[in-house]
């Protein structure tokens, strides 16, 4: 999966800032300069391993010089007790990156693992599970190359590159119809609309709109299932809202063919790792 490096180390670089400040208080009073350590970053539950590289770029941003040697790559399942990473370098350079490579490691991990669960549970069916904009701020561009690493897709980036009219759209506009009217006059050729709606008669209206994609918003597998007959195929359908692990099969079987996750990332749970001073 391609990272944008460039833009990762940009983050990288606002994380160290942000917790080494003028430097390393305590391994500064404690430790010489001179003195080199060996430590290995340890997975200590199984999950899917995502944001490597992104440690990587921490220790490097403190040592040049470092000696890292990768043992997984992103998107390898990683066991307990198994090492993910050797690193060699001054101990101030080890303690002082610890924490942010950590922090990033676990994260995005976390979200991978939650991401493979997610495709795992709908493997065979035609349907693509996408994140969403729920990402932490600052963390967007790792967050979402943490969910492709895992194995589900990106819904868009950001509001400057997909058009999704949603509730609070339609009603300041005055309606669904002069949400997607103006939309229409102002989108950029090939780009879709896709249309928020929350009952079937906002599915009806966005029908009649010709909207290209309908987002089913909170709706019951009733619900769902009555929508994707009522489209009949005349736009792609995406459900969203309340889905988890235990219901999103029974989501897809209803023939949708997107459902979005905005938990993905907004309330994943943190993939246990530490780093080990030999």
């Amino acid at each position: 999966m391609r990272l944008d490096r460039s833009r990762a180390d940009a983050i990288v670089g606002r994380a160290l800032e942000e917790d080494l400040g003028s430097g390393d208080l305590t391994s500064n009073a404690i430790f010489p300069k001179t003195l080199r350590v060996q430590a290995s970053i340890v997975a200590k539950e199984q999950g899917v391993l995502a944001g490597l590289p992104v440690a990587e770029m921490v220790f490097h941003k403190l040592d040049a010089e470092l000696g890292w040697t990768p043992k997984k790559q992103d998107g390898e399942t990683i066991k307990a007790g198994e090492v993910v990473a050797e690193l060699e370098a001054d101990v101030r350079t080890v303690l002082a990156g610890e924490r942010v490579a950590l922090n990033f490691l676990q994260r995005l991990s976390g979200i991978a693992t939650a991401a493979a669960r997610l495709a795992a549970a709908v493997r065979g069916l035609p349907v693509r599970v996408l994140d969403t904009r729920k990402t932490a701020p600052g963390l967007r561009l790792l967050d979402k190359y943490a969910v492709r690493v895992g194995g589900a897709r990106n819904h868009r980036f950001g509001l400057y590159d997909g058009i999704l009219i949603k509730e609070n759209h339609i009603r300041a506009a005055g309606g669904l119809h002069e949400a997607v009217s103006s939309a229409r006059q102002h989108v950029p050729p090939g780009l879709k609309i896709e249309v928020e709606a929350s009952n079937l008669k906002e599915v009806e209206e966005a029908l009649e709109e010709k909207a290209e994609i309908i987002l089913l918003d909170n709706m019951s597998l009733q619900e769902i299932s009555e929508a994707v007959r009522l489209i009949a195929g005349r736009a792609e359908v995406e459900a969203s809202g309340g889905v988890t692990l235990e219901n999103v099969r029974e989501i897809a079987l209803t023939g949708v063919g997107l459902i979005s996750v905005g938990a993905l990332t907004h309330s994943v749970k943190a993939l246990d790792l530490s780093l080990e001073v030999q």
